[in-house]
């Protein structure tokens, strides 16, 4: 049993709930997505001004997210060194705020937007 004050002084007991009764927390796939798609923004640096923001699909099974982030990023740049940080980040961030294993982050780059002043020294014009 637990003590409680009631304001009054006087103590009242209340029974301690036992851990299996109390109930579970379950944490929606959308929230992990939002985690994840924001940890995927922090991570990859920045973006072209028409690139879309990076945002994220989650499958949660028990206490394991496994993650898909869509990005878009400029050209040139080292893809494989961003993509890198962003599945490190992406990790780091949905263990620490929501509690969850993440094995797996797949990051799928849906576009490459020519960076202007890479455009501009080949001869290029948009």
């Amino acid at each position: 049993m637990t003590g409680v004050s009631s304001g009054a002084g006087e103590l009242l007991e209340v029974p301690a709930v036992p851990p299996r009764e109390r109930g579970a927390t379950r944490i929606a796939d959308r929230v992990v997505a939002k985690v994840a798609a924001q940890a995927a923004r922090e991570a990859a640096g920045p973006l072209h001004p028409d690139a879309e923001r990076p945002h994220a699909t989650v499958v949660v099974h028990h206490d394991t997210a496994h993650v898909r982030v869509h990005l878009e990023f400029d050209y040139p740049c080292d893809i494989g060194a961003r993509c890198g940080r962003v599945r490190h980040q992406v990790v780091q961030r949905v263990r620490a705020l929501v509690g969850m294993a993440v094995p797996e982050v797949a990051v799928q780059v849906e576009r490459l937007h020519l960076a202007a002043e890479y455009g501009a020294r080949q001869g290029r014009t948009r």
